[in-house]
């Protein structure tokens, strides 16, 4: 099934339960998935180098209005300034498919165009949690 990022949805709640509160002061989220590699070559790989896959990372990047009176703004502000952990959950549609952890908001940088609304740009990063992340199907 095709969908649009406008289909898709980030919740947000407190750390170590499911995020449950949509984030809709969102635009252009990103959800970044890698791993890391270890490197397996050996005299037997014929002169190939071989890698086997390590770690999983993720990130996840979006820009939101620069919005006080919003309760999402506020608890991703709050959750940038004290440091504590934040559960988000990126799905791509209601009751969808994406990544759910508990996260630290590493980056929070305020945007301020002189023709368009203020913004800021926010990046997350799973966090020590009780929770690890999980991936819903």
């Amino acid at each position: 099934m095709n969908k649009t990022g406008s289909d898709a949805k980030l919740y947000y709640g407190p750390a170590g339960s499911k995020a449950t509160n949509e984030l809709e002061n969102t635009k252009d989220v990103t959800l970044n998935l890698d791993r890391g590699e270890a490197d397996v070559t050996t005299r037997g790989n014929d002169g190939w180098k071989a890698s086997i896959p390590g770690l999983k990372e993720a990130s996840v990047e979006w820009e939101m209005v620069w919005d006080t009176d919003d309760a999402g703004f506020t608890a991703i502000k709050d959750a940038y300034f004290s440091g504590d952990p934040i559960a988000l959950a990126v799905l791509d549609g209601e009751n969808g498919s994406g990544l759910d952890a508990d996260f630290s908001i590493m980056s929070f940088s305020r945007n301020e165009p002189l023709e368009d609304a203020m913004s800021v740009s926010v990046t997350a990063k799973p966090a020590r949690s009780s929770r690890a992340p999980q991936w819903i199907d």
